[in-house]
């Protein structure tokens, strides 16, 4: 009499309903994304919005929410997680020089390319780093010609200073847009969801996504509270009102005082 063997029993794995997942880990926080993010948001809208009167009060809100903003970086580098702090940036910073050095010193095309390397992450980090502290002249010009300061060469010190950060960023993106098509892979994706595919532990191991939601409840609420305070626009305003008719955004169109 033959026997018949019974199939082996297919095993959970072998399933066609399972769904296998790749392991992705943590590498930014959402404190870290937020502020980011508010960031370039905050200049790029006042940079679009610098000329003209009629959106002058969305430049000087969007300027003031910028310097908040880099205040709040800056403090969370100092008390934020170890992967965040200005400490770790300054180290890398601490590197040009002798990275310059050793591409002086380059003489074939196999020396730059083991040059180029660690030089990727050295130039990104000086990037960051002139944003940080191009805001702060930036923001204080605007302030001086807010307040009118003095005369129009502070426009002009002004405008350096946000041509000169917007010069920054640009170089910033380019250099991810280089290093993603160098090393196939989107280098501007874990700032967007906080993760890289891949085992591993996480870098940042809490999320801080209560910080990150009070961050962007605190702009939203400053921006509200600016809109609020404004001074209304006079009936019957139109481009030829005087200097002693503010519109809505505190505005003068007319400098020269009446006699």
């Amino acid at each position: 009499m033959t026997s018949r063997t019974a199939p082996p029993a297919s095993s959970p794995s072998a399933s066609p309903n399972t769904r296998t997942t790749t392991p992705t880990r943590r590498v930014v926080d959402a404190t870290t994304r937020m502020l980011h993010w508010l960031m370039a948001l905050c200049f790029t809208g006042a940079y679009l919005t610098a000329d003209g009167e009629r959106w002058r009060l969305v430049h000087v809100t969007l300027g003031y929410t910028l310097a908040g903003l880099v205040v709040a970086r800056l403090l969370w580098g100092m008390f934020g997680p170890r992967p965040v702090r200005l400490s770790v940036l300054w180290r890398k910073l601490q590197g040009l020089p002798a990275w310059g050095k050793t591409l002086a010193a380059v003489r074939s095309p196999a020396a730059l390319h083991a040059t180029w390397r660690p030089g990727q992450n050295l130039l990104m980090a000086l990037a960051i780093a002139l944003i940080l502290a191009l805001v702060v002249p930036l923001t204080l010009s605007g302030y001086a010609v807010w307040d009118d300061w003095a005369g129009e060469w502070l426009e002009e010190v002004h405008e350096f200073f946000g041509n000169t950060l917007l010069c920054v960023v640009l170089t910033h993106i380019g250099l991810l847009a280089l290093l993603s098509v160098l090393r196939r892979k989107n280098q501007a994706l874990p700032m967007l969801t906080g993760r890289v595919p891949g085992p591993g532990p996480d870098l940042a191991p809490r999320n801080h996504a209560a910080l990150a939601a009070l961050v962007l409840a605190c702009v939203i609420a400053f921006w509200a509270w600016q809109w609020n305070a404004a001074p209304p626009a006079p009936a019957g305003t139109n481009a030829h009102q005087s200097e002693n008719a503010p519109n809505r955004y505190g505005i003068r169109h007319d400098k020269k005082h009446d006699d």
